[in-house]
């Protein structure tokens, strides 16, 4: 399964690396955070002074300790993929984090306003694995040759991290870089990859409040110059992708707190076959 590997592999990592691992969190961190967590509490950092090795330490414990309620992992998010939301967290490339299975919700679902202790939204978009031969993907043509599907995706993060408690690559890598929620939109199937990786950096996502008022609107190409080359950055750090993995490629614009959303919202991709949308109701 998608945990046990990811789990393995990122043990192997850690005792591989332990010399620099003394900033992983420890059970009774742990521990904590999950109890904040399920409970929308706003949380102490973790691994704030430490290394990315520390943080992706700090992430597995996370992960095994939030399965029991949040499913298993079923894929993997890059987060700080594009140069807006770089720019807010001091990054200059992006992180790595993982998706579990109950997070999802169907799209046009309701959910509560204050999702989380620092809840905010994002236009998104997965791609769907439908081949291991990913792994050995050296462009976006390759990566979207061993993609069965893409899907809309309207996330819903948690920042989770109590006001004044730093927000950085490092801290945002421990936490699983914030999953709480996600709407996922329908399959598209890749039947032409040429032509769906020529129409991925080309497509509009748009971002709009219930009202209709756009939020935020960029090209496909604002995620790394197209988003499937969020799949070669994950596969670069020693993620191992198999066929059903999920691939959040990350946000394509700001993160935008609920109550601009004014009771929703929704993304479109203007470009991609049939246009598609997602929507969510926050009540």
């Amino acid at each position: 399964m998608t945990n046990a590997r990811y789990f393995s592999a990122v043990w192997l990592f850690c005792a591989a690396t332990r010399p620099a691992w003394a900033e992983c969190a420890t059970d009774a961190q742990v521990d904590r955070f999950v109890q904040d967590y399920l409970s929308n509490t706003p949380t102490a950092v973790l691994s704030a002074d430490g290394t990315m090795q520390d943080a992706l330490c700090t992430q597995a414990k996370i992960s095994a300790a939030l399965e029991p309620y949040m499913g298993p992992i079923i894929g993997y998010k890059a987060g700080l993929t594009s140069k807006p939301a770089q720019d807010r967290f001091g990054a200059d490339e992006p992180v790595q984090g993982v998706l579990y299975r109950d997070m999802m919700v169907a799209d046009g679902a309701t959910v509560q306003l204050n999702w989380g202790a620092r809840p905010v939204f994002e236009a998104d978009l997965v791609l769907v694995v439908g081949d291991a031969d990913i792994n050995m993907a050296t462009t976006p043509l390759e990566v979207m040759q061993n993609i069965s599907a893409i899907r809309p995706f309207l996330e819903l993060p948690d920042l989770t991290l109590a006001e004044g408690e730093p927000i950085t690559p490092i801290t945002l890598t421990a936490i699983g870089v914030a999953p709480k929620l996600g709407v996922l939109g329908s399959d598209i199937p890749v039947s032409d990859p040429a032509a769906m990786s020529q129409a991925l950096p080309d497509m509009t996502v748009t971002l709009r409040a219930a009202d209709g008022e756009v939020l935020a609107a960029a090209p496909g190409a604002a995620v790394m110059g197209h988003p499937a080359n969020a799949a070669l950055w994950l596969i670069s750090k020693g993620i191992e992708f198999q066929p059903g993995d999920l691939i959040s490629v990350g946000s394509f614009g700001p993160l935008v707190p609920p109550a601009k959303g004014k009771g929703g919202a929704s993304v479109s991709y203007d470009g991609l076959p049939g246009d598609p949308t997602v929507s969510v109701v926050f009540e």
